[in-house]
């Protein structure tokens, strides 16, 4: 499911699955990006960020055109103790690689790979993401 930004809508409560991970996108092109994601924070349990969280900095490959300093995304992973990846999207091959660690993530957030725990796999992930 994608949403834009948070809150989730309360009136779908009783539809919506169990959310096992969430991924902030942020635009490095976009300063509006940054700020939606910075002001979405605040409606997250911070419990969710301890291994079923992450910050995925997409336009990484076109840092000319950057409105986003990426020390600012950084400090936002350390901020959270949250993985930071970072994409270019507008490449096939790095869209696909991009989606497979994130379903890999997913797979792990969601417990469905025994014997890694979310919690010790954010521990795995946090330093090496940059």
């Amino acid at each position: 499911h994608i949403a834009t930004s948070l809150p989730l809508p309360s009136e779908r409560d009783h539809l919506r699955p169990r959310i096992d991970m969430i991924v902030f996108v942020i635009d490095i092109k976009s300063k509006y990006s940054l700020k939606n994601v910075e002001d979405s924070l605040a409606y997250v349990d911070e419990r969710f960020f301890l291994g079923k969280a992450c910050f995925l900095a997409t336009g990484v490959g076109r840092v000319n055109c950057c409105s986003i300093d990426m020390n600012d995304v950084r400090k936002l992973g350390e901020k959270y103790c949250t993985p930071v990846l970072y994409s270019e999207l507008e490449l096939e091959g790095t869209r696909v690689t991009t989606a497979q660690r994130l379903l890999r993530m997913l797979e792990i957030c969601a417990d469905y790979v025994p014997g890694i725990t979310a919690l010790y796999f954010n521990t795995l992930m946090t330093g090496f993401s940059d």
